[in-house]
């Protein structure tokens, strides 16, 4: 029995992980590649090692022969029925040709080649183990960096993380744990090379379903995710079971399982979305928090959606460097285009109109004219077509300083194109027909005098009261003010009105204005 082999064979199984059979094997093929040079002549040599006693033999193909001239490749016919009684004159028979120093020469000479086949036994080992841990998580220590390339110890093999499934805020020294996903196991000529990666999208995926139970039962399924690796990453849920949500069961109690995720990326910013069969629904909750005024998808080209997006909206769903929209476009495989929302824009561009005009008027000034802008009176009409009291409630301010508004506004009410000053005779001489309507009708006085009549001698509460005396000298003055109306009103009803009146009255009024 060979000790020596078997205990060696004993060691490399334990210390090696290394099957036996596959240890045997190669110190078979080292011997026969040592034997050679013993047994030059013969090509045909095969070693057998005992799987019992361990001993090694060597056997080598001889031609059946009457007269033997080569010894090493011909053997006597007497001596071929010896080994193999069935043996006839021109056949090749196998005959032991072990040399009697054969265990110390081949020990010696196959040393090196039985390293050199242990090492290739290994390799296998590590490619059948990690050919199957394609997409799994592993664990190691960083060894060396070879340039920018990243050498982890795995424990019984070795591994790269390349430059680009690097994250690029991340910095490693040597001897750091690391946890990387297994991206690719390839066999080369000096061994089997598996490539690590933690950039890969799926490197997000796998650590979703280590750490989320209800992805890892199929209840929630992880439909997209689309990540910019040190930055941010969108994924996409959807649950199977209506009572269960996909996005609390991602985000765990008190956002522990988030939480536990993104420490292991070093920080990644993580949006968990609802997925969604509509695109339009999709895309909004992608989209997210930013809330969209309109989502359409282009008729000519499906794979292209436009995005309406309020003014204070556009910058959130755009991101910071474009980069919400990129995740979007990247998680739905479509094209998005993000819009100003035009309508919104005019009316904002009106509303500054607006409170740049009323700024304009003397007696607002631009903190009043926005205040009453934004509660929605929007011009000088708007505001006289309101009492004094509801522009003060409406807006907040004092009574007085909504007086002094509602009296800055009524100075700059359009009047008649024939103003009081440039009223001719035939102006004053109809004051009389005009004061009888408002005495009649005492009620479109009080709306209409404050709107139209612009007079700088009269003091501000005098614009405001509800009629003036027919008897007075002011009223004739304010006459003019209902020209509007009046102009377009036929003269026949203002004649019979007057004519109900009392001749009495009409006799004092003339007498009057004489």
């Amino acid at each position: 029995m060979n000790n020596e082999l078997q205990a060696i064979l004993n060691y490399m199984e334990k210390e090696r992980g290394l099957d036996r059979e596959v240890l045997i094997q190669a110190v078979e093929y080292a011997l026969q590649s040592a034997s050679r040079k013993d047994l030059a002549r013969n090509k045909d040599v095969r070693i057998a090692i005992d799987r019992k006693s361990y001993d090694i033999k060597a056997f080598a193909k001889k031609l059946v022969v009457e007269d033997v001239s080569h010894a090493d490749e011909e053997i006597l016919i007497a001596d071929a029925l010896a080994v193999d009684p069935a043996a006839e004159l021109g056949e090749f028979i196998e005959v032991e040709v072990t040399p009697r120093d054969f265990g110390r020469i081949a020990a010696q000479t196959a040393k090196q080649a039985i390293i050199q086949r242990i090492r290739a036994a290994e390799k296998e080992v590590v490619f059948d183990e990690y050919k199957d841990r394609v997409g799994d998580i592993v664990s190691g220590s960083v060894r060396q960096f070879i340039r920018s390339d990243i050498i982890v110890d795995l424990g019984r093999a070795e591994a790269i993380l390349p430059s680009n499934e690097r994250v690029p805020t991340e910095e490693y020294q040597i001897g750091d744990r690391i946890r990387a996903f297994v991206l690719d196991v390839r066999s080369e000529s000096a061994g089997p090379s598996v490539v690590l990666s933690r950039s890969h999208p799926n490197f997000v995926r796998t650590l979703f379903e280590l750490e989320v139970s209800e992805i890892g039962d199929g209840i929630v399924e992880i439909k997209g995710i689309a990540r910019e690796p040190g930055y941010r990453t969108k994924i996409a849920v959807v649950s199977h079971d209506e009572k269960v949500d996909p996005v609390g069961a991602c985000v765990g109690m008190r956002g522990m399982r988030v939480k536990n995720i993104v420490r292991e990326l070093s920080g990644e910013k993580i949006d968990i979305i609802r997925w969604s069969d509509d695109t339009r629904t999709y895309v909004a909750n992608a989209l997210s928090p930013a809330k969209l005024a309109k989502v359409t998808i282009d008729e000519d080209d499906p794979s292209l959606v436009h995005v309406v997006a309020d003014a204070d909206q556009l910058s959130l769903a755009i991101g910071k460097r474009g980069q919400n929209v990129r995740l979007t476009a990247k998680l739905l495989s479509m094209k998005v285009d993000i819009q100003k929302d035009e309508q919104e824009a005019d009316f904002e561009k009106q509303l500054a109109e607006a409170v740049e005009a009323l700024a304009a008027v003397e007696g607002i000034g631009p903190e009043n004219a926005q205040t009453l802008v934004t509660v929605g009176f929007l011009t000088v009409d708007g505001i006289l077509a309101a009492e004094v009291a509801d522009v003060a409630e409406t807006t907040g301010l004092e009574l007085d300083a909504a007086q002094a508004i509602y009296d800055a506004a009524s100075g700059v009410t359009p009047v008649a194109s024939e103003s009081p000053e440039a009223s001719s005779e035939e102006d004053v001489s109809e004051a009389s027909s005009e004061e009888d309507v408002s005495e009649e009708a005492p009620e479109e006085a009080p709306e209409e005098a404050p709107e139209e009549e612009a007079p700088e001698e009269e003091a501000p509460e005098e614009s405001t009261e509800d009629a003036a005396p027919v008897d007075e000298t002011p009223a004739e003055e304010d006459a003019p003010a209902e020209t509007p109306e009046g102009d377009d009103e036929p003269g026949a009803e203002a004649d019979a009105e007057a004519a109900e009146e009392p001749p009495a009255d009409e006799t004092d009024k003339e007498e009057e204005k004489a």
